[in-house]
Formats: C-alpha cells, sequence, structure tokens
C-alpha cells in the first residue's frame, strides 16, 4: 500500500526592501567670485538706471528759474498741466508721427525681406544680409550726413518726409534681422500641409506663417517704435525745419530745462514698459489658448 507525501507549503519569501535613495549632490558652497560677480552686475545695472531715476524724480521738482537742475521740492503742477509748451507739445506729436509712421513701413517691409531670406536661398541672400547689418554698425554721423548729401543732390526739401526715410532706412534692418531669429525654427512643412489641403499661398500666409511669427514682429515693430522716438543724430541732418522731442530738447539746454519735458519723457518711460508688460502677458497666454 502507497502513501501520499504532500510537498511542504512554500514558505513566504521576504519583504523587498525598498531601494535606496540616490545621493544627493552636495550642494557647492558659494564663492567669494559669485558674490562679487553679482555685486558688479548690480553696480552696473545701478549706473544705467540711475539717469532714468533722475528724470522721473525731476519730473515732480519746482525748479526756481528757467532751468530744472536742482533739487528744491516737491509739488504735483508739472503733472496736473503736462501740455505747458506748445511748441514741445508739437515736437512730442511729431517724434509720434514719425515713429508710429516709419515702424509700420518698416515692419511691413522687414518682415516680408526676412520671410524671403529664410525661406530659399538665391543668388544675392548673404551680399543681403551683410547689407542688413551696416547700418547697425555704421556710425550714425556717417549716415546722417551721407543721406543729407542724397538728398540735397536729388534737390528733396528736408522735412518730416525726409524724417520718415531716414527712420524708415535704419528700421528695415532692425525688423528683419529680429523676424529672420523667429523664423530660424519654423516649420515650412506647415505651409506645404496647407497648400495641399488647398489653400492658397496667400490665405497661408495669412493664417499659418503670420500668426506664428507675429510675437517676432511685435517686439521688433516695439524696438522700431522706441528708436525712431530717440533718434537725435541722424534726425539732426535731415529734419530741416522739423522740430522732433529729441531736437528740441536739444535746443532746450541752451535756453532753459521745463519741467515738462521729465514729466513727457517718464510718461512715455511708463506707457513703454506698460506695453511690455502687456506683450510679455499676451505672449505667455497665447500658447495656453491656442
Amino acid at each position: 500500500m502507497t502513501t501520499l507525501t504532500t510537498a511542504p507549503p512554500p514558505t513566504a519569501s521576504p519583504p523587498l526592501a525598498p531601494a535606496p535613495a540616490p545621493p544627493q549632490a552636495a550642494r557647492p558652497p558659494r564663492r567669494w567670485g559669485d558674490l562679487a560677480l553679482r555685486l558688479v552686475a548690480g553696480l552696473v545695472l545701478l549706473y544705467l538706471f540711475i539717469p532714468i531715476l533722475l528724470i522721473v524724480l525731476f519730473s515732480f521738482n519746482d525748479p526756481e528759474g528757467r532751468f530744472n537742475l536742482t533739487w528744491q521740492g516737491f509739488t504735483l503742477d508739472n503733472w496736473l498741466d503736462p501740455f505747458r509748451y506748445e511748441q514741445l507739445t508739437e515736437a512730442l506729436v511729431t517724434s509720434l508721427k514719425v515713429a508710429a509712421l516709419s515702424t509700420a513701413i518698416s515692419a511691413v517691409l522687414g518682415t516680408l525681406v526676412a520671410v524671403a531670406l529664410v525661406r530659399s536661398r538665391f543668388r544675392g541672400s548673404g551680399a543681403i544680409d551683410t547689407f542688413l547689418v551696416v547700418p547697425l554698425t555704421a556710425p550714425e554721423v556717417v549716415l546722417g550726413a551721407s543721406l543729407l548729401t542724397l538728398f540735397i543732390d536729388l534737390e528733396w526739401a528736408r522735412g518730416f518726409g525726409t524724417i520718415v526715410v531716414v527712420h524708415v532706412m535704419f528700421e528695415i534692418s532692425f525688423v528683419a534681422l529680429t523676424v529672420k531669429a523667429r523664423l530660424r525654427g519654423f516649420d515650412w512643412t506647415l505651409e506645404d500641409a496647407a497648400m495641399d489641403l488647398g489653400a492658397s499661398p496667400t490665405r497661408t500666409f495669412l493664417r499659418i506663417t503670420l500668426p506664428l511669427i507675429v510675437p517676432g514682429i511685435v517686439a521688433a515693430a516695439m524696438l522700431s517704435f522706441a528708436l525712431s522716438l530717440d533718434d537725435f543724430i541722424i534726425t539732426y541732418f535731415n529734419s530741416g525745419s522739423t522740430v522732433t522731442y529729441p531736437l528740441y530738447v536739444n535746443a532746450a539746454t541752451r535756453t532753459g530745462l521745463p519741467p515738462q519735458i521729465n514729466v513727457l519723457a517718464t510718461a512715455i518711460l511708463l506707457v513703454s514698459l506698460l506695453l511690455l508688460g502687456a506683450s510679455v502677458l499676451w505672449q505667455r497666454r497665447r500658447p495656453a489658448s491656442t
């Protein structure tokens, strides 16, 4: 008679030990060189912002005499009447008109140049890339004098029109290079897919290409507007009898510096900061909504 033997029950395996945590990298101690670099960077930024802070501060000054150069006391009267001087107001309006018109023209032309240079390579594209850098590297005195000679040879009356022409001349380079940098990582197969689906080249550019490069165009337009509003040397050579805001400020240094100059400069600064902040917020929210 055979007896059945049963196998012993399997023994439970011991619980697995938790995996050891990876060793954390030791944080390197902060060196004196790092602290010195931060200190130097802070001092450089302070040096750059001191003139701007002085402009804002002296917009609240109550000066004695014609020159707003010595702090006399705090007042809000300057801000309550910022357009007290008619010639100053007209100069500011002229600068805003020139900046708006030249920015609009240069934004369109510079964007088209950037798209043409990035999308396709053609004979002479390298030379165009070089010529775009020339207005950025050439001294403004050279550009202003050469353009003045050109207008004299063409017998053009210098004034508002010539100021717009010369501003468009150097703004196109800034717009083209800024938009070109935006187009470096552009996926051109999106255009091919849109045209394969029946879209025309114009519709493809307006519905596909343009919305994707709008942030670069906006940044270039803001830079061009600021450069046009700030330009003095090139404008001085080719302005004729037209007076812009920088030209008025330069002339006022010899006759009198009213505090309204600081008020309008501070207002321009605040508007620029608001536009810059709105542009940054728009670029951050735009990918989330698309």
